[in-house]
C-alpha cells in the first residue's frame, strides 16, 4: 500500500476528488429588531405607505488556510412618514473549505458562499419582521456577482486575490 505524501497535497480540488466548496457550517452572529416607536407605529401603518430600504454587505475573511468565514451583513429600516417603524439588522455567516485556485478565491468567497447563505438569511428576516407583529418581509434576491463586479470596478482594478479581513 503507497501513502501520499504532503508533496501529493495540491490546491487542484478535480485531482484530489475533493470538493472546491464546501459548507461547514452556518450561523447568527448578530440579531437586533427593534421598534423604537412601539406601540404608536402600529397604528399609523394603517394610514401611511412603509417605505422599507434594505442594505446587504459580504464580508469574507479567512480562518485557516482553506477554511473560510463568509458574513452577509443585512440591514432593513421600515419608515411610515418620518417615524422609524423597525429596524431589523442581521449578520448571517457560514464556514466554508474552499479549495480553487488563487485567482478564483475570491469570486467564490464574494459570490458564491453569499448566494447560498442568503435563503437562510432571508428566511431569519422574514420571521423577525413578522414576530415583530408586521407583516413579513419578503427580501428579493441579490445578484451578488454583480456586487462584486460593482465592488471590483469601485476599487479601479482585477479582482483582488487574498480575502478581505473584517
Amino acid at each position: 500500500m503507497t501513502s501520499n505524501g504532503p508533496s501529493d497535497a495540491t490546491p487542484n480540488a478535480a485531482d484530489a476528488g475533493v470538493p472546491p466548496l464546501i459548507v461547514n457550517g452556518q450561523y447568527i452572529k448578530d440579531l437586533s429588531f427593534e421598534v423604537p416607536g412601539a406601540p404608536g407605529i402600529y397604528g399609523e401603518l394603517t394610514n401611511k405607505e412603509p417605505q422599507i430600504s434594505v442594505n446587504v454587505e459580504v464580508q469574507a475573511k479567512a480562518a485557516q488556510e482553506t477554511l473560510f468565514e463568509v458574513t452577509l451583513h443585512i440591514v432593513a429600516e421600515c419608515k411610515v412618514g418620518e417615524s422609524i417603524a423597525f429596524v431589523c439588522e442581521l449578520a448571517y455567516a457560514g464556514l466554508f473549505t474552499i479549495v480553487v485556485p488563487r485567482e478564483h478565491l475570491q469570486a467564490m468567497l464574494l459570490i458564491e458562499c453569499p448566494r447560498l447563505l442568503f435563503p437562510f438569511a432571508r428566511n431569519i428576516i422574514a420571521d423577525a419582521t413578522r414576530d415583530g407583529a408586521f407583516p413579513p418581509l419578503m427580501l428579493s434576491p441579490v445578484d451578488f456577482a454583480a456586487m462584486f463586479r460593482n465592488k471590483v470596478a469601485s476599487m479601479g482594478q482585477e479582482a483582488p486575490i487574498a480575502p478581505q479581513t473584517a
